[in-house]
């Protein structure tokens, strides 16, 4: 006897039945908790002061599954060569890691670089930095997620190094703003570099925020080593005691973190800006005021869980421990 279909009305209610058996209400709630939470780590820059054993170490704490990516703030101390062959071993080294690595520059790796006339050579070893982490869309490690370069863009083809990427309803963006005072330096004619970068960090903002209002985000988090409390605008005696290396002169965050607050004001959600600011032995917490919150790392790596919904929340919990600390909002 030859095999019949099923009637059109019998089918249908077959796979009804089948939507609403427990494998596929499993698969819906999956699919729910990854869109609505998530968790991200970051390594704060001192952890490379001491060399490849702490960076490996950090670097394998953070091969948990349940991290959507891993932000490392530097790549090498400030002691250390600045050598190809140790750009190469550190990047090596991260390329060998679990989870999605997105690297944001810290000034040790470009800023007090040395020829071996022991002059300068901070502009050389960025883009050779640039070349070496930034060539392709995408994060290091062994699970890649894809990332939108500044490079991408004719006129700032140089900013590989800024990029972002969206987890659900929360976009992520590192921004190269080295501690130092932004590399700003005092001797008249020596700041084309300052210059150049600043433009293009404001041309980067401008866009974030545009990314971010168009999409309906509901939380802009920034990645870079140097703190710009904008917190602290309008009070110059609490940002000189903030900064990690306070300016004797020009504040070269400055323009920076006016920016990031008149942003910030005409923007709906939240805006979480990750440094890696010294926390002088605290346990890094979020600090909020309206809309935007600072958290500084230090020389720690913290997890950040993660939620959206009405409006998006960040609790910072220790890298090697379940539980969590104060910094929700």
């Amino acid at each position: 006897m030859p095999q019949q279909s099923l009637p059109f009305h019998l089918a249908g209610a077959l796979a009804a039945l089948l939507a609403l058996s427990p494998l596929a209400g499993a698969k819906d709630k999956k699919d729910k908790v990854d869109e609505h939470a998530h968790r991200f780590a970051v390594i704060g820059h001192g952890v490379t002061e001491d060399g490849d054993a702490r960076l490996k170490e950090a670097l394998n704490d953070s091969s948990e599954k349940s991290l959507a990516f891993v932000v490392l703030n530097g790549i090498k101390g400030e002691k250390e060569s600045c050598g190809d062959r140790l750009y190469q071993k550190r990047r090596d080294m991260i390329e060998k890691a679990r989870r999605p690595i997105v690297v944001s520059l810290a000034g040790s790796d470009w800023t007090g670089c040395r020829n071996s006339l022991n002059r300068t050579n901070a502009i050389e070893r960025l883009n050779r930095l640039r070349e070496l982490l930034y060539g392709e869309p995408e994060s290091l490690g062994i699970e890649k997620i894809a990332l939108t370069r500044l490079s991408a863009s004719p006129r700032f083809r140089s900013y590989a190094e800024n990029a972002h990427w969206k987890v659900g309803k929360v976009l992520y963006a590192t921004i190269n703003l080295p501690a130092g005072n932004n590399h700003y330096l005092p001797a008249a004619g020596r700041n084309s570099e300052y210059e150049d970068r600043t433009v293009a960090n404001r041309f980067w903002l401008n866009r974030l925020f545009a990314i971010a209002r168009s999409d309906k985000a509901e939380a802009l988090v920034l990645f870079s080593e140097g703190a710009v409390r904008p917190l602290y605008l309008g009070n110059p005696d609490g940002l000189r005691g903030l900064l990690r290396r306070a300016p004797e002169g020009k504040d070269g965050f400055e323009a920076t973190r006016q920016q990031v607050q008149a942003r910030a004001v005409k923007f709906d959600g939240k805006v979480l800006l990750v440094d890696s600011g010294d926390v002088s032995g605290k346990k890094p917490q979020i600090e909020w005021k309206g809309n935007i919150g600072q958290l500084s790392v230090g020389a720690k790596a913290v997890e950040v869980d993660v939620t959206v919904g009405k409006k998006a929340e960040f609790v910072v919990g220790d890298a090697k421990q379940d539980g969590k600390q104060d910094g929700k909002q």
